[in-house]
């Protein structure tokens, strides 16, 4: 799946050599599933079959889709029956239009026959031909990668991150617009449903959003009824360092961390401290629901100020760390893993996104004293002597 991603971008030569290595046949099962997952839902009245040819090298594999308003698209068994289009390109660049970078819609690439057979009842060929175009926008809209915006693909798959409790996706929008056209790996903490329900919404998201993205999810429970390609359901505690430590050995590097999880302070930083050394350079861990840091229940703090055992107070001592080169005596130790990778922590209500790089820049050289300002011909004021005492103005400073 991660070779298939990859070769969106890639020579053809790479597409070529996968498909000698996997088969065609298991290739086009890849691809028709993700062209199903990007399907609108059909809105004709009147049910069309549009068959699609994908080619490669001289072979081909045909697939009939069956397309009606309030059904699933479902493809047909039986390749004889009568179709009232035929689309057929070739595969690689099928793999392009879902795997490479996005942009506007493509047109060029692919053969197209409209009603290829005479309809037996001219009396309803107005009502087919409707049909057939808004049947084939259905099918072209799986065989593509729009523009879609995160709040509604929210919606669309039952998603608690906007118009419920919260209104995340237009700070996820912000966050993660870098990443959109990367083949990254996205790992999920809690993957949701109750009540006996699978859950997964989130997942659904973010596979669609993240066009080119492996997409991972982490429950107590087995969801891995949810599992398809570019999606993995996968076991385990939050809470157990040596799990998370597990599978991030099998399944990280990850690109992005989301800890949408229990929300149990505890819970959240053994998850940050375990999965964070797990985070590219480049990448970023999220924390969502940080409301928790002043709810007792979930070792919280009652009142206005978080403890340094919250997920607040995580952050709070991230900015510390940010800053370590300027802390004075601690100049000159050995930094720790947060000081040395978190470049910056970007808190909204409820939710915080920490990016992951080289915080190794030292700014002003620890020998620097004020002989040396002077030298300069500029020595920085004390941070008690910015006002004139008599006057209670800023002194005029250069």
């Amino acid at each position: 799946m991660e070779r298939l991603v990859l070769a969106g971008t890639a020579p053809e030569a790479e597409f070529s050599a996968l498909v000698k290595e996997a088969g065609l046949d298991a290739v086009v099962r890849i691809l028709l599933d993700e062209v199903l997952f990007r399907c609108d839902e059909p809105v004709n009245r009147t049910p069309v079959h549009i068959a699609l040819d994908l080619t490669h090298e001289g072979a081909h594999r045909r697939m009939v889709f069956r397309l009606v308003r309030d059904e699933p698209i479902s493809v047909v068994d039986d390749e004889s029956v009568p179709v009232q289009r035929e689309l057929r390109m070739a595969a690689v660049d099928l793999v392009r239009r879902l795997f490479g970078p996005m942009g506007p819609p493509k047109v060029g690439d692919f053969h197209d026959t409209f009603l290829p057979a005479r309809p037996d009842d001219l009396r309803d060929l107005t009502e087919l031909v409707l049909a057939t175009n808004q049947a084939s926008g259905t099918l072209l809209s799986g065989c593509t990668t729009p523009h879609l915006d995160l709040g509604r693909l929210s919606l669309a798959y039952g998603s608690d991150k906007w118009a419920s409790f919260h209104w995340y996706t237009a700070h996820y929008e912000e966050q993660f617009a870098r990443y959109r056209d990367l083949p990254v790996r996205v790992l999920e903490i809690g993957i949701g449903g109750f009540d006996g329900e699978l859950g997964g919404g989130s997942l659904q998201m973010w596979k669609r959003y993240f066009h080119r993205g492996l997409i991972y999810g982490l429950d107590l429970f087995d969801k891995s009824a949810l599992n398809r390609p570019r999606l993995t359901a996968l076991i385990g505690d939050q809470a157990d360092a040596g799990a998370l430590r597990a599978i991030a050995e099998r399944y990280g590097p990850f690109d992005i961390v989301i800890d949408d999880g229990s929300h149990d302070n505890a819970h959240v930083r053994i998850s940050f401290e375990t999965l964070f050394p797990y985070v590219r350079s480049g990448g970023v861990y999220v924390i969502e629901d940080m409301q928790t840091a002043y709810i007792p229940r979930f070792g919280g703090s009652a009142g206005s100020v978080a403890g340094p055992d919250t997920s607040i107070g995580l952050l709070k001592g991230l900015l510390d760390d940010i800053h370590y080169q300027e802390q004075g005596p601690a100049r000159g130790t050995r930094p720790t893993l947060t000081q040395e990778q978190v470049v910056s922590v970007r808190v909204c209500r409820n939710i915080a996104f920490i990016e992951k790089g080289a915080n190794d820049d030292i700014g002003f050289p620890a020998w620097m004293d004020d002989e040396a300002w002077a030298a300069l011909g500029a020595i920085p004021p004390a941070p008690d002597e910015h006002l004139d005492q008599q006057k209670g103005e800023p002194r005029e400073s250069h």
